[in-house]
């Protein structure tokens, strides 16, 4: 049978390692952009119900609709910020979705 080397066995323990952060990294991405989504589909059915008026939402209010914290809504929409669907409401914490 083949015997690893000491330096055989850390290097493998550190490729994993980094495959685990790098399948973190990528969960972690994806889930930002599923909330971001999210969002999006949410400004829309809005505006659906009142078409002739702008969304309007707070960073609060979505995290509690969708049940996450207010930092990772903040990330989200900063997401959909550079995909130029919302923008920054004047008010701080507040932005105006672009359906």
């Amino acid at each position: 049978f083949p015997t690893r080397r000491s330096s055989d066995l850390g290097k493998s323990v550190l490729e994993t390692e980094q495959a685990k952060a790098q399948r973190t990294e990528r969960k972690r991405k994806e889930e930002l952009q599923a909330l971001a989504d999210r969002i999006s589909n949410y400004g829309r059915s809005v505006h659906q119900h009142y078409p002739t008026g702008e969304v309007v939402v707070s960073e609060s209010d979505l995290a509690g609709r969708f049940r996450k914290r207010p930092d990772a809504v903040a990330t989200a929409l900063n997401v959909l910020l550079v995909e130029h669907k919302v923008q920054r409401a004047p008010l701080d914490g507040y932005w105006k979705l672009k359906v």
